[in-house]
């Protein structure tokens, strides 16, 4: 199955709906020559992304959202967002994500049940991230994981270095299509400007 993009995160849940995030802490990939920060940790020559290391640890935070179970009460998944540093402080003057700029997801299960202050869904297992490089000039046309401005990319849980995704025009974008005004990326106001 296919994995969501940044653009599909609807929160529409019951007044009782509580999200809990729980955060891990650590490095991906073994990767200690990785400079986490830029784009150049993140995609290798050939235009193949991996889950940036440490990104936990060097990424702003930009937020949470909850999905909606399509049945039933509560949330489906958690979508927790990071991005570099470099690229909210460019987003905060101008407005658009630079080139380079490094988004990551990281996409966790969730749980419903009954609890004694009502209905609440907490998060569960990480199934993965989804990694967003912004590419304006087109540098990896032959790349099918790269265009309309980005570099995009799924990895499940387990595989920060192997993506799943074949094409971005098929497994990234359909997901994207309302962001498409603010470059394929709902941004939900989370960076103040």
């Amino acid at each position: 199955m296919k994995r969501l993009g940044f653009g599909i995160s609807a929160v529409t849940a019951p007044a009782a709906l509580v999200a809990c995030v729980c955060l891990g802490t650590g490095t991906l990939g073994g990767r200690p020559d990785a400079t986490p920060r830029d784009a150049k940790s993140v995609v290798d020559a050939n235009g193949n992304l991996h889950v940036p290391e440490d990104y936990l640890r060097t990424y702003r935070y930009l937020g949470t959202w909850a999905v909606s179970s399509v049945e039933g009460q509560g949330a489906n998944e958690l979508h927790v967002v990071y991005a570099s540093p470099e690229a909210v402080a460019a987003y905060q003057q101008t407005g658009q994500f630079p080139d380079d700029a490094v988004l990551v997801k990281e996409v966790i299960d969730v749980a419903t049940e009954p609890m004694t202050t009502g209905m609440v869904s907490h998060a569960g297992a990480l199934k993965g991230w989804f990694v967003m490089v912004k590419d304006s000039k087109g540098r990896y046309p032959g790349n099918p994981l790269w265009g309309d401005g980005w570099g995009w990319s799924w990895f499940d849980v387990g595989e920060p270095l192997k993506t799943t995704s074949t094409d971005y025009k098929t497994d990234c974008l359909p997901c994207h299509i309302p962001a498409r005004s603010s470059d394929w990326v709902s941004m939900f106001r989370v960076i103040p400007r």
